[in-house]
């Protein structure tokens, strides 16, 4: 890689850093060709970013963002692996790593806060974004729902007395 390409490239990793919440940094030491396709691709679906970085230049993007904490694990093969959604980044690195044991979660950063290892691990283990929302709209529905019933429910008993009423003088009618 040729200079100019390096400063693009780090810039375009520091643009990421800027507009990102969560970043993972896993070491893949290992992974075939297929079993690397197998990752990208799952971590795709889950509206990852995966990316193979040389150490150095990933340093040097990371000057000046909130993520400077994970300095310290870029040793060795690794991959960051970011996302707006920090759930579905940890989630989607911890998953893959549990059916795979060459790609090892090695920690992370959740803004300027640094995760290890296990910290990543706990954040995989909440419930997603999409799936708090779910809840939270399932929660205000649900008291809705109950509102409604309770208002309808006066007047359906009115609407069945004077049906029963009804009915009542209908019989007696047709009995006379």
């Amino acid at each position: 890689m040729d200079r100019t390409k390096k400063r693009e490239f780090v810039a375009g990793l520091a643009q990421v850093f800027a507009e990102t919440s969560m970043v993972v940094v896993t070491r893949n030491q290992g992974l075939t060709v297929a079993e690397a396709t197998d990752l990208r691709r799952r971590m795709r679906e889950a509206g990852v970013t995966f990316k193979v970085t040389k150490n150095r230049l990933a340093a040097r993007a990371l000057e000046g963002t909130a993520f400077e904490a994970i300095r310290p694990l870029l040793k060795g093969p690794t991959a960051l692996a970011w996302a707006k959604d920090p759930v579905a980044v940890a989630k989607a690195a911890v998953d893959y790593g549990k059916t795979n044991e060459k790609l090892v979660v090695v920690g992370g950063a959740l803004g300027a806060r640094p995760l290890d290892a296990e910290g990543v691990k706990a954040l995989a283990a909440l419930p997603s974004l999409d799936q708090l929302r779910a809840g939270l709209v399932g929660m205000i529905s649900t008291p809705a729902t109950r509102i409604a019933g309770v208002l309808a429910a006066p007047a359906g008993q009115v609407a069945r007395v004077l049906g029963a009423y009804a009915r009542k003088d209908e019989t007696e009618a047709a009995a006379a």
